[in-house]
């Protein structure tokens, strides 16, 4: 016997209509490109959407059709965020730090129809242009008085002139909630990038759980700045929950130095923020270096690679600044597991407390996990054993956009590529990535754990940890080290700093300075590319 509720499909035009009953004086204040200060309502969101919807069928976009941008974190991204998806075409954020050739090959693999961008990527639009062949339209982000004098793109639109020749009248279509909403694409360290193919319910289910109390605790009382790019993952989606709960949403534009995330924080209240630990270093180089505190902001929410202890540390201990650590992939929308504590460990001592704190926390409801061995043998929840890191659940993708690399699921779960533990409370930790775990005389060194040591000396303002070639063991780790400006330090001195800290045959044969290590489009260490610069050396006991 079936229940006898109503039959409603779980819709991206249902929160953005939601906020603007509900919640339409909220704010959402933006850092815009042309360097000014941008605010307006969620019921003046809603309006500019619909103009956006009515924009994109002028412009010939149709059901399922994709739109993509090259946009910071601002209000016009916002619009597209919701009038192309509500509309029933499909969003596709870019990633503007790619290079030109992967940028256009993503494009047209995606057959993005039309392609609206900021300013601050005209010569990237420039590049890409002449060769896009699917690409029928070009929209700048910005105004009439702000367009380019000249530009090599031919009938280069303004959007601002689009949005006033549309009509706001427009009622958000009902269709099959399982269609396609937006797309985005995995990084694509190895080949070609991959994308994942999100759906209205996929997007709809994923926005309920993160908004959660023990997933990312946002609600009408916030005022929420995403520091990660609304290119990556939809910004956590934290987009959509801000209309779901009616939070204030504060975007940083292209300004993420730590002078102008502070005075933003400041001056618009900010009370929870999200982003990689990249990003966090600069902030808190910032603020020490001036003698700066937080005024609103109580929680950071940080993800993409794991949090330095160092760095929560600090936010916590001198600042009152709570860390929640979260885990997440392009694949699963991206939302896997938050860190939020349970009653009886909030009552640990202080070591103890950042040690579960190290984790990247229990799943959050809707998305199951398990870790095997090499046999796909399900391991125990100990906290100790590791193994190979499996999901599923309604939004974790089933296969990536037309079918590239075959079926990537075993047994239904998508394996995420990550080496884990899992304790007896459901705490989940990475202690690898697998294709950059070490592996020496047969027993496994943690690479994150080195790395984390090593960043919490004074010294050390980066610190990756990679596999050298050793003639009897095989691998052993090799640590590749950015010094702080100005600080001395020795080789000498950083091995001494992992006495006592872990065991000793996990400590590093060698150190190596370097002025840089290359980071990803989304802020993560590039290692393949370290491993690639290092692949002939030679370690000093070989």
């Amino acid at each position: 016997m079936n229940g006898l509720m109503q039959e409603q499909p779980l819709l991206i035009s249902s929160l953005l209509t939601h906020a603007e009953r509900h919640h339409g004086d909220q704010q959402i204040v933006s850092r815009r490109v042309e360097g000014d200060l941008h605010r307006y309502s969620f019921r003046e969101l809603a309006e500019r959407a619909r103009r956006v919807a009515n924009a994109m069928a002028a412009l010939g976009v149709g059901f399922g059709e994709r739109v993509g941008t090259l946009a910071w974190n601002g209000y016009r991204h916002m619009e597209l965020y919701y009038g192309v998806s509500g509309s029933g075409a499909v969003l596709h954020t870019l990633n503007p730090r790619l290079h030109p050739d992967q940028l256009l090959w993503i494009a047209e693999h995606a057959e993005d129809k039309v392609l609206c961008f900021d300013l601050s990527f005209l010569p990237l639009v420039e590049a890409v242009a002449p060769r896009a062949r699917g690409i029928k339209a070009f929209v700048a982000l910005t105004d009439r008085a702000h367009m380019p004098a000249a530009s090599s793109i031919p009938g280069l639109l303004c959007y601002e002139e689009l949005l006033e020749a549309a009509s706001p009248d427009f009622d958000w279509p009902v269709f099959d909630e399982h269609h396609a909403s937006s797309l985005c694409y995995t990084s694509g360290t190895t080949g070609h990038p991959k994308g994942a193919l999100y759906s209205h319910r996929s997007t709809v289910l994923h926005t309920f759980a993160a908004a959660l109390p023990d997933s990312l605790n946002c609600s009408a009382r916030d005022t929420i700045l995403p520091v990660v790019p609304m290119f990556h993952v939809n910004a956590w989606g934290l987009p959509y929950i801000a209309c779901m709960v009616g939070a204030k949403l504060v975007f940083p534009g292209p300004f993420l130095e730590g002078r102008s995330l502070h005075e933003l924080f400041e001056s618009e209240g900010v009370t929870v923020s999200a982003g990689v630990p990249t990003v966090w270093q600069g902030l808190l180089a910032h603020v020490e270096a001036n003698n700066l505190a937080f005024g609103t902001m109580r929680r950071t929410i940080i993800g993409g690679s794991a949090c330095p202890p160092a760095m929560m540390r600090a936010f916590q201990e001198r600042y009152d600044v709570q860390v929640l650590h979260a885990w997440g992939m392009t694949e699963i929308s991206p939302l896997g597991t938050a860190c939020t504590l349970k009653p009886r460990q909030l009552a640990l001592p202080a070591e103890e407390r950042y040690a579960v704190q190290a984790k990247q926390g229990r799943a959050v409801f809707g998305v199951d996990m398990k870790i095997v061995d090499e046999d796909g043998k399900a391991l125990p929840w100990d906290g100790k054993t590791s193994g190979d890191l499996l999901v599923r659940g309604p939004w974790v993708i089933a296969s990536y956009f037309k079918g590239e690399g075959g079926d990537p699921l075993a047994d239904g779960w998508f394996p995420t590529g990550d080496v884990s533990t899992i304790d007896a409370d459901g705490f989940m930790q990475i202690t690898d990535r697998a294709k950059d775990v070490i592996k020496s005389g047969g027993e496994w060194i943690g690479s994150i754990d080195l790395e984390n040591i090593a960043m919490a000396h004074p010294a050390v303002a980066m610190a990756a940890c990679i596999a050298a070639h050793h003639p009897k063991w095989d691998e052993r780790p090799l640590l590749v080290v950015v010094r702080k400006p100005g600080a001395t330090l020795t080789r000498e001195e950083m091995l001494a700093f992992f006495d006592g800290k872990i065991a000793r045959w996990w400590t590093p044969d060698d150190v190596v300075f370097v002025d840089a290590i290359p980071l990803g489009a989304t802020g993560k260490m590039q290692k393949n590319k370290l491993r690639d610069q290092f692949t002939d050396y030679r370690l000093p006991t070989a």
